[in-house]
């Protein structure tokens, strides 16, 4: 009778945490028709549509920009991207994919009116696009709509605010080429200069314990080996986009912890590499709300990919082919839930 009741406890126990965990578990918006069109620099009044995700690679880089009411910080960061492109002989075409998530002010129209600089000695091919997602989702769901539509062999996510250096964008092109799925811009080589000195002086004493305690959850996550898991400088090859972005759950600002566990979970090859970092006036992020929902959707995805109720979206080569990939996805087993399992164990030994 005893064991009876023990039993039954347990299984209401746990029927009520996966309840609690559907409840607490983000997702992802599907977006209207709308969002599956686009505008260009070039053609601005007519909208075409989006790229397949699965289509074949049609130019050398994209780059993804998610941006909510930039329409003051978007041009700066358009200058000094599309200089260094524009000069540089290791691509020959590139799109500039503008991912506009439901902003207020006019950020779609700054970024289809801005001038593309003329280089008589450059031979690259520019074109920027535009896509408007008719309601503010958050930073992850506006990188995966860009990332699943892009047209590049290679695409790179980059925060509209301009503060990575974007010229270290080839040392992040180089790790590719030596074989890596995921380069990760790095601002941890800044701890202790005055680049970071003087920000956290600025902060407040919570903002940076809230900091600190960030990086000690990650750890349970089983991703201590990239210090810095936040910087929005990422390069992926587009198999590893395809399958990272595809997975995808979380919409908000945590959303590069999911990449890089799903990124462990497949095994791809992912390194980390130091860039150039400045701070930016016109941070979007409240403290307090959107500390406790990272602590949330930390806890609850590491919760969903252990119990294997979240799994990994498989893609397979032929979808993505034409791609400059290294291949390494397309040979992974799905070891999802069992080989993250070892690494959180594996990390919380160290």
């Amino acid at each position: 009778m005893l064991l009876a009741l023990i039993l039954t406890t347990i299984c209401l126990f746990l029927v009520l945490v996966y309840i609690l965990l559907m409840v607490l578990s983000p997702s992802i918006p599907t977006p209207g028709p709308e969002a599956f069109k686009y505008h260009s620099n070039s053609e601005p009044t007519i909208a075409y549509p989006l790229p397949s995700s699965t289509a074949p690679a049609e130019c050398d880089l994209s780059v993804v920009i998610p941006a909510y009411n930039e329409a003051k910080r978007l041009p700066p960061m358009l200058t000094e991207a599309l200089n260094h492109v524009l000069g540089n002989k290791l691509w020959r075409s590139v799109e500039f994919l503008i991912v506009d998530d439901g902003s207020k002010d006019n950020t779609a129209d700054v970024a289809l009116e801005f001038p593309v600089p003329e280089d008589p000695k450059s031979s690259v091919n520019v074109s920027i696009r535009v896509v408007k997602l008719p309601q503010n989702s958050g930073k992850g769901s506006a990188v995966k709509h860009g990332m699943l539509h892009a047209r590049g062999e290679r695409m790179l996510m980059v925060d509209a605010d301009g503060a990575s250096k974007f010229s270290d964008l080839d040392k992040l092109w180089v790790a590719m080429d030596n074989g890596a799925d995921v380069v990760c811009g790095s601002r941890a080589h800044l701890v202790g200069t005055d680049a970071v000195v003087k920000v956290r002086r600025t902060r407040s004493f919570i903002r940076n314990t809230l900091m600190y305690g960030l990086h000690t959850l990650l750890r349970f996550l089983g991703v201590s080996h990239i210090r810095d898991t936040q910087c929005g400088f990422k390069l992926f090859t587009r198999p590893a986009a395809h399958t990272l972005f595809q997975t995808l759950h979380i919409p908000h600002w945590i959303f590069d912890v999911e990449l890089l566990v799903v990124a462990l979970m497949c095994e791809m090859k992912t390194d980390e590499v130091a860039v150039g970092w400045h701070e930016v006036a016109g941070s979007k992020i409240n403290i307090l709300w959107d500390t406790l929902e990272m602590l949330r959707d930390l806890l609850v995805l590491r919760a969903n990919y252990v119990t294997g109720r979240w799994k990994v979206v498989r893609v397979d080569n032929a979808q993505t082919n034409g791609s400059a990939g290294n291949g390494h996805v397309t040979d992974l087993e799905n070891k999802s839930a069992a080989n993250l399992r070892r690494r959180v164990v594996d990390a919380t030994q160290k």
